[in-house]
């Protein structure tokens, strides 16, 4: 049986803006995607994924699937998924549809600093805390952090509910894809955990080079996702996205 998502109030080009990431992520050959159906105003099908039993080895291959997505590259940071010209989302979130040559000025612009507004009125993060916050952003914008990687093809929203095991495999739904740093993906991974974890991981490092350091970075990918979370989720990501900017101004 097809699986069919319905969003009557979806804003325009909602599920649009996933089917054309789904496709766009599925033409790199390398993760395997849900394949789209059909899409319209307020709906969109996808094929069904059987449910299967997580194990090592099926972790470790998405793993290095996963790395060859990556690799197929976008235009820019930021860059919309091909032949898609609409507005991108994150959950039900719009994300600013920015490009930039440096990673660290689109990341800061348009993934992080766009949800303190948000998490502010929410009452879920406080104004000294998004002091630090904004201190991270600014040495994002500076450059601190910009290694010289190339624009990678990204799922954008890859924790582990987005991460189907089955028995042909693992399959990926729902991204929030764009052009963007390859280490992002493996951060939300780890944020919201992923079963054999460690096994993914190897099996990335088995099909791509992880920048020495690495682990030390993940707060600093990790602030996008908790910064969508603290905008609309609670107080307790307030506190996780204060702690993600401390761990980065270290990293300085």
């Amino acid at each position: 049986m097809d699986h069919v998502k319905r969003r009557p109030d979806a804003p325009a080009g909602f599920f649009e803006a996933e089917a054309a990431g789904l496709r766009w992520l599925a033409e790199a050959d390398g993760a395997r995607i849900a394949r789209v159906l059909d899409v319209r105003p307020g709906r969109i099908v996808l094929e069904h994924v059987e449910p299967g039993v997580p194990s090592p080895a099926a972790a470790r291959a998405f793993g290095r699937d996963l790395a060859r997505t990556h690799a197929a590259g976008a235009p820019a940071f930021g860059a919309r998924p091909a032949g898609w010209d609409g507005p991108l989302f994150i959950g039900s979130r719009e994300m600013p549809a920015l490009t930039d040559d440096s990673w660290g000025a689109f990341y800061a612009r348009a993934r992080v600093r766009p949800f303190l507004a948000p998490a502010l009125a929410a009452g879920f993060l406080r104004e000294d805390e998004a002091r630090l916050v904004e201190q991270a952003c600014a040495l994002l914008e500076a450059g601190a952090f910009d290694d010289g990687s190339a624009p990678a093809r990204i799922h954008g929203d890859l924790w582990g509910g987005n991460v189907l095991f089955s028995p042909d495999g693992v399959a990926l739904i729902d991204p929030a894809a764009h052009g963007g740093h390859p280490e992002t993906d493996l951060a939300m991974l780890a944020l919201f955990g992923l079963p054999f974890l460690d096994d993914a991981l190897a099996g990335y490092a088995e099909a791509a080079d992880l920048r020495p350091g690495w682990q030390a970075r993940v707060p600093l990918h990790q602030l996008h996702p908790l910064a969508v979370h603290a905008a609309g989720h609670g107080r307790a990501y307030g506190g996780a996205l204060t702690g993600a900017a401390v761990s980065v101004l270290r990293l300085a």
